[in-house]
């Protein structure tokens, strides 16, 4: 699902202070506006994706202009930011999906004979092929 909720930049001690108050508890920051718009809107998804797998609501967001009338004054800035949980999803499920695929009969035969982890070692050699450090 794609979502776009108001969000709260306060500049101070150097940092930028983010909250989005439609979604309880939700507040992180960024070394300067770029890195807090990244991180908001990761922090958003993440709420969100939580809340889709419990199966709890969604609270609706505000409108900027409601957000931007109670939050005014020269350190804070109201934006939009948007958040696409299916995206999150597809980056940071890490429930496993079974492949199917086909080796050479004789390699099949030298790694069971080696007990070697087929998953594992799948797993390692596509990190490496897409050049993933994890």
């Amino acid at each position: 699902m794609k979502y776009v909720y108001p969000a709260i930049f306060t500049a101070e001690e150097g940092n930028i202070l983010v909250s989005v108050p439609d979604l309880p508890g939700l507040h992180t920051f960024g070394s300067n506006m770029a890195d807090a718009i990244y991180m908001v809107q990761d922090a958003i998804e993440m709420w969100l994706w939580d809340a889709e797998n419990k199966g709890e609501a969604i609270p609706p967001a505000s409108s900027h202009s409601t957000i931007a009338r109670k939050h005014t004054s020269p350190s804070k800035i109201v934006s939009m930011v948007a958040a696409d949980t299916n995206e999150y999803r597809r980056q940071n499920d890490t429930r496993a999906v079974k492949k199917t695929l086909s080796i050479p009969a004789w390699l099949n035969h030298q790694a069971e004979t080696a007990n070697a982890p087929f998953s594992q070692i799948l797993q390692q050699g596509l990190k490496e092929y897409l050049h993933i450090a994890q």
